[in-house]
């Protein structure tokens, strides 16, 4: 997992490293930087999402055979309270893993002077895509 979790250049450019990795279950961390922000200096959502669909697809990576890869199906976001805070903590957890299909969840947590608060929730289907080209960079 952290092998492909390397891979995602986003995740490099937004600063995300990963903090736990269990069977069903990954932990993002993403410290706060003001280029990321939107007009009223919170964190965008767009920066969120991005880091929940991570989180939710890698959780149910940890669970797929070794042949797969992980793609976003589909997923849907709801934003509770303003991304404000030092830094944020993504949990994204697998709520029913199948051969082909798995669905997961992802929670954003904000932690603003030690308070951590939840700021948004992802819900995704993640696809297992069982293709070698996938594996290799630059290959059509």
């Amino acid at each position: 997992m952290q092998a492909a979790f390397d891979r995602q250049g986003i995740m490099q450019t937004l600063g995300v490293t990963v903090d736990d990795v269990a069977p069903g279950r990954v932990t993002l961390c993403l410290p706060f930087a003001p280029h990321l922000t939107q007009h009223h200096g919170f964190l965008h959502a767009g920066v969120i999402t991005t880091v929940m669909d991570s989180a939710a697809g890698f959780a149910a990576f940890t669970l797929m055979d070794a042949e797969s890869e992980v793609l976003t199906a589909e997923f849907k976001s709801s934003f509770i309270a303003p991304a404000r805070g030092q830094s944020f903590r993504v949990v994204g957890d697998v709520i029913r893993s199948g051969r082909t299909l798995t669905f997961a969840q992802a929670q954003a947590f904000a932690n603003d002077n030690g308070v951590e608060t939840l700021i948004a929730t992802l819900s995704a289907t993640m696809m297992a895509v069982r293709n070698p080209a996938l594996r290799q960079p630059g290959s059509a």
